[in-house]
Protein backbone atom coordinates (compact mmCIF):
# COMPACT_ATOMS: atom_id res chain seq x y z
CA UNK A 1 0.00 0.00 0.00
CA UNK A 2 2.80 2.40 0.95
CA UNK A 3 4.71 1.58 -2.26
CA UNK A 4 1.60 2.20 -4.34
CA UNK A 5 1.18 5.63 -2.76
CA UNK A 6 4.78 6.54 -3.71
CA UNK A 7 4.27 5.50 -7.35
CA UNK A 8 1.23 7.74 -7.91
CA UNK A 9 3.11 11.06 -7.72
CA UNK A 10 5.73 9.65 -10.09
CA UNK A 11 3.03 8.58 -12.50
CA UNK A 12 1.37 12.01 -12.28
CA UNK A 13 4.72 13.76 -12.79
CA UNK A 14 5.47 11.62 -15.85
CA UNK A 15 2.01 12.35 -17.24
CA UNK A 16 2.43 16.08 -16.64
CA UNK A 17 5.92 16.04 -18.17
CA UNK A 18 4.63 14.13 -21.18
CA UNK A 19 1.76 16.60 -21.58
CA UNK A 20 4.14 19.56 -21.29
CA UNK A 21 6.51 18.08 -23.84
CA UNK A 22 3.58 17.38 -26.19
CA UNK A 23 2.33 20.95 -25.75
CA UNK A 24 5.81 22.37 -26.32
CA UNK A 25 6.24 20.20 -29.40
CA UNK A 26 2.84 21.31 -30.66
CA UNK A 27 3.70 24.96 -30.03
CA UNK A 28 7.02 24.52 -31.83
CA UNK A 29 5.26 22.90 -34.78
CA UNK A 30 2.78 25.78 -34.84
CA UNK A 31 5.60 28.32 -34.60
CA UNK A 32 7.52 26.55 -37.37
CA UNK A 33 4.38 26.43 -39.50
CA UNK A 34 3.69 30.13 -38.86
CA UNK A 35 7.32 30.93 -39.64
CA UNK A 36 7.15 28.93 -42.86
CA UNK A 37 3.91 30.68 -43.79
CA UNK A 38 5.49 34.08 -43.10
CA UNK A 39 8.53 33.16 -45.20
CA UNK A 40 6.28 32.01 -48.03
CA UNK A 41 4.25 35.22 -47.81
CA UNK A 42 7.40 37.38 -47.77
CA UNK A 43 8.79 35.43 -50.75
CA UNK A 44 5.48 35.85 -52.59
CA UNK A 45 5.37 39.55 -51.73
CA UNK A 46 8.94 40.03 -52.96
CA UNK A 47 8.23 38.15 -56.18
CA UNK A 48 5.19 40.37 -56.79
CA UNK A 49 7.16 43.52 -56.04
CA UNK A 50 9.96 42.36 -58.32
CA UNK A 51 7.47 41.58 -61.09
CA UNK A 52 5.85 45.01 -60.72
CA UNK A 53 9.27 46.69 -60.69
CA UNK A 54 10.16 44.91 -63.95
CA UNK A 55 6.79 45.95 -65.38
CA UNK A 56 7.38 49.59 -64.44
CA UNK A 57 10.91 49.48 -65.84
CA UNK A 58 9.58 48.06 -69.11
CA UNK A 59 7.04 50.89 -69.20
CA UNK A 60 9.72 53.51 -68.59
CA UNK A 61 11.87 52.00 -71.33
CA UNK A 62 8.91 52.16 -73.73
CA UNK A 63 8.41 55.83 -72.81
CA UNK A 64 12.08 56.64 -73.29
CA UNK A 65 12.28 54.77 -76.61
CA UNK A 66 9.17 56.53 -77.85
CA UNK A 67 10.53 59.88 -76.71
CA UNK A 68 13.77 59.26 -78.64
CA UNK A 69 11.79 58.43 -81.76
CA UNK A 70 9.81 61.67 -81.37
CA UNK A 71 13.07 63.54 -80.77
CA UNK A 72 14.28 62.45 -84.19
CA UNK A 73 11.37 64.41 -85.72
CA UNK A 74 10.55 67.17 -83.23
CA UNK A 75 12.95 69.62 -81.62
CA UNK A 76 11.00 69.30 -78.36
CA UNK A 77 9.67 65.74 -77.82
CA UNK A 78 6.59 66.39 -75.68
CA UNK A 79 4.66 63.70 -73.82
CA UNK A 80 1.59 63.86 -71.58
CA UNK A 81 2.04 65.27 -68.08
CA UNK A 82 -0.14 66.01 -65.06
CA UNK A 83 -1.95 68.91 -66.69
CA UNK A 84 -1.50 68.29 -70.39
CA UNK A 85 -2.56 65.51 -72.72
CA UNK A 86 -0.29 65.02 -75.75
CA UNK A 87 -1.16 62.69 -78.59
CA UNK A 88 0.68 61.92 -81.84
CA UNK A 89 -0.43 60.61 -85.20
CA UNK A 90 0.90 57.20 -86.22
CA UNK A 91 3.66 58.79 -88.33
CA UNK A 92 4.53 61.10 -85.37
CA UNK A 93 4.53 64.14 -87.69
CA UNK A 94 1.31 65.61 -86.29
CA UNK A 95 0.50 66.14 -82.62
CA UNK A 96 -2.10 67.72 -80.37
CA UNK A 97 -1.35 69.17 -76.95
CA UNK A 98 -4.31 69.97 -74.71
CA UNK A 99 -3.12 72.11 -71.81
CA UNK A 100 -5.85 71.84 -69.16
CA UNK A 101 -4.22 74.46 -66.93
CA UNK A 102 -3.79 77.14 -69.61
CA UNK A 103 -7.00 75.92 -71.33
CA UNK A 104 -5.56 75.79 -74.83
CA UNK A 105 -5.30 73.24 -77.63
CA UNK A 106 -2.07 73.41 -79.63
CA UNK A 107 -2.00 71.47 -82.90
CA UNK A 108 1.27 71.07 -84.80
CA UNK A 109 2.26 69.26 -87.96
CA UNK A 110 5.43 68.89 -90.00
CA UNK A 111 4.63 69.10 -93.69
CA UNK A 112 6.09 69.94 -97.10
CA UNK A 113 3.33 72.32 -98.23
CA UNK A 114 0.66 74.63 -96.76
CA UNK A 115 -2.12 72.49 -98.26
CA UNK A 116 -0.77 69.30 -96.69
CA UNK A 117 -0.33 71.13 -93.39
CA UNK A 118 -3.87 72.54 -93.36
CA UNK A 119 -5.30 69.08 -93.97
CA UNK A 120 -3.18 67.54 -91.19
CA UNK A 121 -4.11 70.30 -88.75
CA UNK A 122 -7.82 69.86 -89.42
CA UNK A 123 -7.64 66.09 -88.92
CA UNK A 124 -5.68 66.44 -85.67
CA UNK A 125 -7.99 69.14 -84.27
CA UNK A 126 -11.14 67.18 -85.15
CA UNK A 127 -9.71 64.15 -83.38
CA UNK A 128 -8.67 66.12 -80.28
CA UNK A 129 -12.12 67.65 -79.71
CA UNK A 130 -14.14 64.47 -80.30
CA UNK A 131 -12.10 61.50 -79.09
CA UNK A 132 -13.02 59.71 -75.82
CA UNK A 133 -10.79 58.07 -73.24
CA UNK A 134 -11.42 54.51 -74.43
CA UNK A 135 -10.55 55.37 -78.04
CA UNK A 136 -7.37 57.10 -76.90
CA UNK A 137 -6.30 53.95 -75.11
CA UNK A 138 -6.96 51.82 -78.20
CA UNK A 139 -5.53 54.09 -80.90
CA UNK A 140 -2.75 56.22 -79.40
CA UNK A 141 0.64 54.96 -80.69
CA UNK A 142 2.30 55.09 -77.26
CA UNK A 143 -0.64 53.46 -75.48
CA UNK A 144 -0.68 50.63 -78.04
CA UNK A 145 2.99 50.06 -77.33
CA UNK A 146 2.46 50.06 -73.56
CA UNK A 147 -0.45 47.63 -73.92
CA UNK A 148 1.95 45.03 -75.33
CA UNK A 149 3.89 44.91 -72.04
CA UNK A 150 2.66 41.97 -69.97
CA UNK A 151 1.22 42.99 -66.61
CA UNK A 152 2.09 40.94 -63.49
CA UNK A 153 -0.62 38.42 -62.64
CA UNK A 154 -1.53 40.08 -59.35
CA UNK A 155 -2.06 43.59 -60.75
CA UNK A 156 -5.70 44.70 -60.78
CA UNK A 157 -6.69 45.91 -64.23
CA UNK A 158 -9.92 47.37 -65.60
CA UNK A 159 -11.34 48.18 -69.02
CA UNK A 160 -11.74 51.88 -69.67
CA UNK A 161 -15.13 53.48 -70.10
CA UNK A 162 -15.65 55.75 -73.09
CA UNK A 163 -15.64 59.10 -71.31
CA UNK A 164 -15.55 62.42 -73.20
CA UNK A 165 -12.42 64.53 -72.95
CA UNK A 166 -13.25 67.77 -74.78
CA UNK A 167 -16.48 67.18 -76.70
CA UNK A 168 -18.73 68.35 -73.84
CA UNK A 169 -16.58 71.46 -73.47
CA UNK A 170 -16.59 72.39 -77.17
CA UNK A 171 -20.11 71.36 -78.20
CA UNK A 172 -23.44 71.98 -76.46
CA UNK A 173 -24.77 68.62 -77.67
CA UNK A 174 -23.19 65.41 -79.04
CA UNK A 175 -21.19 66.54 -82.08
CA UNK A 176 -22.20 65.53 -85.59
CA UNK A 177 -19.87 65.25 -88.55
CA UNK A 178 -21.22 68.58 -89.80
CA UNK A 179 -20.76 70.42 -86.49
CA UNK A 180 -17.19 69.12 -86.15
CA UNK A 181 -16.38 70.20 -89.71
CA UNK A 182 -17.83 73.64 -89.08
CA UNK A 183 -15.78 74.02 -85.88
CA UNK A 184 -12.54 72.88 -87.52
CA UNK A 185 -12.97 75.08 -90.60
CA UNK A 186 -13.48 78.10 -88.36
CA UNK A 187 -10.31 77.42 -86.36
CA UNK A 188 -7.87 76.29 -89.05
CA UNK A 189 -7.52 79.33 -91.28
CA UNK A 190 -4.40 80.66 -93.04
CA UNK A 191 -4.16 83.71 -90.77
CA UNK A 192 -4.17 81.52 -87.62
CA UNK A 193 -1.42 79.16 -88.82
CA UNK A 194 2.11 79.97 -87.64
CA UNK A 195 4.98 78.60 -89.72
CA UNK A 196 8.63 77.99 -88.83
CA UNK A 197 11.48 75.91 -90.19
CA UNK A 198 11.83 72.34 -88.98
CA UNK A 199 15.06 71.86 -87.02
CA UNK A 200 15.04 68.09 -87.60
CA UNK A 201 13.69 67.73 -91.14
CA UNK A 202 15.40 70.43 -93.25
CA UNK A 203 13.12 70.22 -96.30
CA UNK A 204 9.90 70.56 -94.27
CA UNK A 205 8.25 73.15 -92.03
CA UNK A 206 6.38 73.14 -88.74
CA UNK A 207 2.83 74.50 -88.96
CA UNK A 208 1.03 75.36 -85.72
CA UNK A 209 -2.32 76.67 -84.50
CA UNK A 210 -3.40 77.51 -80.95
CA UNK A 211 -7.07 77.25 -80.08
CA UNK A 212 -8.35 78.59 -76.76
CA UNK A 213 -10.91 76.49 -74.92
CA UNK A 214 -14.22 78.15 -73.99
CA UNK A 215 -14.13 80.31 -70.85
CA UNK A 216 -16.35 77.87 -68.96
CA UNK A 217 -14.23 74.84 -69.93
CA UNK A 218 -13.06 74.10 -66.38
CA UNK A 219 -16.60 74.23 -65.00
CA UNK A 220 -17.89 71.91 -67.73
CA UNK A 221 -15.01 69.49 -67.17
CA UNK A 222 -15.68 69.39 -63.42
CA UNK A 223 -19.39 68.76 -64.00
CA UNK A 224 -18.56 65.43 -65.67
CA UNK A 225 -17.29 64.14 -62.33
CA UNK A 226 -19.60 65.96 -59.92
CA UNK A 227 -21.84 63.00 -59.08
CA UNK A 228 -18.90 60.68 -58.40
CA UNK A 229 -17.06 63.29 -56.33
CA UNK A 230 -20.11 64.05 -54.18
CA UNK A 231 -20.81 60.35 -53.64
CA UNK A 232 -17.32 59.44 -52.48
CA UNK A 233 -16.75 62.61 -50.49
CA UNK A 234 -19.85 61.65 -48.50
CA UNK A 235 -18.74 58.02 -48.09
CA UNK A 236 -15.29 59.10 -46.86
CA UNK A 237 -16.65 61.92 -44.63
CA UNK A 238 -14.84 64.63 -46.57
CA UNK A 239 -15.92 68.09 -47.74
CA UNK A 240 -16.88 67.90 -51.42
CA UNK A 241 -14.94 71.11 -52.24
CA UNK A 242 -11.78 69.47 -50.85
CA UNK A 243 -11.98 66.58 -53.32
CA UNK A 244 -12.64 68.99 -56.20
CA UNK A 245 -9.70 71.15 -55.06
CA UNK A 246 -7.36 68.15 -55.01
CA UNK A 247 -8.41 67.18 -58.55
CA UNK A 248 -7.93 70.75 -59.75
CA UNK A 249 -4.48 70.99 -58.12
CA UNK A 250 -3.27 67.58 -59.22
CA UNK A 251 -4.53 67.44 -62.82
CA UNK A 252 -6.81 70.39 -63.69
CA UNK A 253 -9.38 67.71 -64.60
CA UNK A 254 -7.07 66.06 -67.16
CA UNK A 255 -8.31 62.44 -67.35
CA UNK A 256 -5.08 61.37 -69.09
CA UNK A 257 -2.82 62.89 -66.44
CA UNK A 258 0.48 61.10 -65.91
CA UNK A 259 3.43 62.35 -63.87
CA UNK A 260 7.06 61.21 -63.95
CA UNK A 261 6.64 59.39 -60.58
CA UNK A 262 4.53 57.83 -62.22
CA UNK A 263 1.12 58.79 -60.85
CA UNK A 264 -2.05 58.41 -62.92
CA UNK A 265 -5.41 60.02 -63.54
CA UNK A 266 -7.46 62.86 -62.10
CA UNK A 267 -6.23 62.55 -58.51
CA UNK A 268 -2.71 61.35 -59.42
CA UNK A 269 -2.58 57.99 -57.64
CA UNK A 270 0.80 56.24 -57.36
CA UNK A 271 0.13 52.47 -57.66
CA UNK A 272 2.94 51.28 -55.38
CA UNK A 273 2.22 53.61 -52.44
CA UNK A 274 -1.14 55.34 -52.14
CA UNK A 275 -2.70 52.89 -54.58
CA UNK A 276 -1.72 49.80 -52.60
CA UNK A 277 -2.68 51.25 -49.20
CA UNK A 278 -6.00 52.49 -50.51
CA UNK A 279 -6.92 49.26 -52.29
CA UNK A 280 -6.35 47.39 -49.03
CA UNK A 281 -8.47 49.91 -47.12
CA UNK A 282 -11.31 49.66 -49.65
CA UNK A 283 -11.27 45.94 -50.50
CA UNK A 284 -9.25 44.23 -47.73
CA UNK A 285 -6.62 43.06 -50.19
CA UNK A 286 -3.09 44.42 -50.65
CA UNK A 287 -2.88 44.69 -54.42
CA UNK A 288 -1.31 46.91 -57.04
CA UNK A 289 -3.49 48.58 -59.65
CA UNK A 290 -2.66 49.30 -63.29
CA UNK A 291 -2.54 52.61 -65.14
CA UNK A 292 -5.71 51.58 -67.00
CA UNK A 293 -7.47 51.06 -63.68
CA UNK A 294 -6.51 54.57 -62.57
CA UNK A 295 -7.36 56.26 -65.88
CA UNK A 296 -10.98 55.29 -65.18
CA UNK A 297 -12.41 58.39 -63.51
CA UNK A 298 -14.66 56.47 -61.10
CA UNK A 299 -11.84 54.23 -59.89
CA UNK A 300 -9.54 57.21 -59.56
CA UNK A 301 -11.95 59.37 -57.57
CA UNK A 302 -12.91 56.36 -55.40
CA UNK A 303 -9.26 55.74 -54.52
CA UNK A 304 -8.27 59.41 -54.21
CA UNK A 305 -11.14 60.13 -51.80
CA UNK A 306 -10.34 57.02 -49.78
CA UNK A 307 -6.67 57.99 -49.58
CA UNK A 308 -7.65 61.42 -48.25
CA UNK A 309 -9.76 59.62 -45.63
CA UNK A 310 -6.80 57.43 -44.61
CA UNK A 311 -4.56 60.48 -44.27
CA UNK A 312 -7.04 62.58 -42.31
CA UNK A 313 -8.63 59.96 -40.05
CA UNK A 314 -5.81 57.41 -39.65
CA UNK A 315 -2.30 58.70 -40.33
CA UNK A 316 -2.97 62.15 -38.86
CA UNK A 317 -5.34 61.17 -36.05
CA UNK A 318 -2.97 62.58 -33.41
CA UNK A 319 -3.39 66.09 -34.84
CA UNK A 320 -6.26 67.45 -32.77
CA UNK A 321 -6.90 70.83 -34.38
CA UNK A 322 -9.25 70.21 -37.37
CA UNK A 323 -7.82 73.04 -39.47
CA UNK A 324 -4.23 71.98 -38.88
CA UNK A 325 -5.19 68.37 -39.63
CA UNK A 326 -6.82 69.46 -42.90
CA UNK A 327 -3.70 71.36 -44.00
CA UNK A 328 -1.51 68.41 -43.04
CA UNK A 329 -3.75 66.01 -45.01
CA UNK A 330 -3.53 68.22 -48.10
CA UNK A 331 0.26 68.43 -47.79
CA UNK A 332 0.52 64.69 -47.14
CA UNK A 333 -1.59 63.91 -50.21
CA UNK A 334 0.96 65.66 -52.37
CA UNK A 335 4.22 64.74 -50.68
CA UNK A 336 3.44 61.64 -48.57
CA UNK A 337 2.41 61.18 -44.94
CA UNK A 338 5.95 60.33 -43.86
CA UNK A 339 7.32 63.66 -45.07
CA UNK A 340 4.58 65.61 -43.26
CA UNK A 341 5.19 63.63 -40.05
CA UNK A 342 8.85 64.57 -40.18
Amino acid sequence: MHSSHRSKPRFIMKALLSACLTALFSLQLHADFASDQMKEFEAYKKSQEDAFKEYQEAQMKAFEDYKKEIGAIWEEPKLSSQKSWVSYADDKKSRSNVDFEKETITIETIAKSPNEAAQNLKIALAKAVTIDTKTVQKTDPLEKRLAQIKKPDDVVDAPLKAEPILSTVIFDKPPTQESVKEYVEAKVTPKEIKIEASQKLPHERVYKIEVPLPKDAMVKRSQLFEETVRKHAKIQKLPTPLVFAIIHTESCFNPRARSHVPAYGLMQIVPKTAGMDTYQYLYNEKKLVSANYLYDSTNNITMGSAYLHILYYNYLKEVKDPESKLYCAIAAYNTGAGNVAC
